[in-house]
């Protein structure tokens, strides 16, 4: 994966001032950043996520900006999906068959790259989010680990020894099927496409169209979180048995409620009955299912990482 720490792209006698440009591209919005690492960004814009003409020619305008100044070595992108990351594909860097309205069929790093004339790195978001927390947060000392945002969707992105999952698609870990509880029977889930998958029972708008409110406005006492830790642990076990990760990281604005992750923890426990002898399903549970060392910043650190990989892919 290359060197962890502050990306110093000038070092090899480029000039002091190079910086790569960063995009977490979400369904609300894009955020678009400059730098060269967590604690060497220099500037970030938050652009809604409207049409793509729209969006992308203030995206572009943005870099461009800097490009006046600075020499952009490389950008990165992690995007909202389901994207194309076979290069030997005539729609590779194409967001596909999103559900996001205009947005199904656009070329986004084709376009972002030949406009700004620089490499482009390009992945889903959550493995963006994935590769920054291996650089530079919490799975700094593990080379298999899953990453997994819940909030307005479930998606994960997973590194196996030191290498980023890619295969058929890309892992959409949202969409894995887990069995609705006795106490959930009449919900009939929120996924368009699977109703009771793990994104339609326990993201965001699953919670608040069960329960009526959004997840930041219910008590710590509300049943929903009962509910919502069985259906995560759940799933966090299927995970596990499929690729044995050293490490899960819940990210996402669900998961910003604190007592839900000792609550998933626990369940989690429960659900595993023994059955593996480890002890981060033991007594090292809480090293085990951690919260995003770089917080809500994991996207935008993992486009400036996948950045650098472009960089010194093409260079």
């Amino acid at each position: 994966m290359g060197p962890r720490g502050p990306i110093r792209p000038g070092v090899d006698g480029g000039s002091a001032m190079t910086q790569y440009g960063a995009i977490e591209a979400g369904g609300t919005k894009f955020v678009c950043a400059v730098g060269a690492g967590p604690d060497q960004i220099v500037d970030t814009v938050r652009i809604d996520t409207t049409t793509p003409d729209h969006t992308l020619n203030e995206v572009i305008e943005f870099f461009r900006h800097h490009q006046t100044t600075t020499t952009l070595a490389a950008l990165g992108i992690g995007s909202f999906g389901p994207i194309d990351l076979d290069r030997n594909s005539s729609t590779y860097g194409h967001i596909t068959s999103t559900p996001k309205s205009g947005w199904a069929q656009t070329d986004l790093a084709g376009l972002l790259g030949k406009r700004l004339g620089i490499p482009v790195g390009f992945d889903t978001d959550v493995n963006a989010a994935a590769l920054g927390e291996h650089r530079w947060g919490a799975a700094q000392d593990v080379d298999s680990f899953i990453y997994l945002t819940i909030g307005t969707g479930i998606g994960g992105g997973a590194m196996i020894g030191g290498h980023l999952i890619h295969g058929l698609l890309h892992p959409e870990m949202g969409h894995i099927l887990v069995p609705p509880d006795a106490r959930d029977t009449d919900f009939g889930g929120v996924c368009p496409f699977h109703g009771t998958c793990l994104e339609g029972l326990a993201s965001g708008p699953a919670i608040e169209q069960r329960w009526g409110q959004p997840p930041h406005e219910l008590d710590a006492s509300h049943p929903a979180w009962e509910l919502q830790a069985h259906y995560l642990a759940r799933g966090l076990w299927t995970l596990t048995c499929a690729l044995s990760p050293q490490r899960l990281i819940l990210g996402g604005g669900v998961m910003e409620q604190a007592h839900l992750l000792p609550m998933v923890r626990s369940d989690l426990q429960k659900v595993s009955a023994g059955y593996l002898q480890a002890d981060e399903l033991d007594g090292e549970i809480t090293k085990f299912v951690v919260s995003p060392g770089l917080g809500d910043r994991a996207g935008i650190c993992g486009a400036l990482a996948l950045a650098d990989l472009a960089y010194h892919q093409d260079s």
